[in-house]
């Protein structure tokens, strides 16, 4: 079966960045396992794997605009450090922000005297990303899977829509 809209892939797959540094790796774990049309996968991985089928193997490249999109200075901000009062903080930590532009993710980049300087880029934006991929599964989705948005596991998907 080829790979195309609401088919279920199930892959293997590692991408590292132009200094081949590993970002993810899920040859030594668990297989990704979604819909092809759903919005899950980068759409530069997403477009490649389109017309593969069980057993391909191949590498792409992902330039920023077909992946997490280029990075915006305009996302990182300076916020008073009491914004956090009661809470350790510390440069990693992500949080959820309600911005002019609606609730968006930020993370902590930097802690100054009096300000926390928060990033809202998403943390591989601007990066070109290098994918290695093994199709190991193609199948058609079930309408109950299509209905919900994601593959559910034998039993159905353990939640309640």
């Amino acid at each position: 079966m080829i790979v195309a809209a609401n088919k279920v892939v199930k892959m293997h797959y590692s991408v590292l960045d132009n200094n081949k540094n590993t970002i993810d790796n899920s040859f030594d774990g668990e297989p990704l396992v979604f819909i092809v049309g759903t919005g899950f996968l980068i759409p530069g991985l997403e477009n490649a794997l389109l017309g593969k089928e069980a057993g391909d193997t191949f590498s792409v490249t992902v330039e920023p605009e077909q992946g997490y999109g280029e990075r915006h200075d305009d996302l990182m901000q300076a916020v008073p450090k009491s914004m956090f009062e009661g809470m350790e903080i510390e440069v990693g930590m992500q949080f959820r922000a309600t911005t002019d532009a609606g609730d968006q993710s930020v993370m902590i980049i930097e802690i100054q005297d009096e300000d926390v300087i928060v990033d809202g880029n998403h943390p591989l934006s601007g990066i070109t990303l290098h994918f290695d991929v093994e199709v190991l599964e193609v199948r058609d989705a079930t309408e109950e899977e299509l209905a919900h948005g994601h593959v559910h596991g034998e039993g159905g998907c353990g939640h309640s829509h």
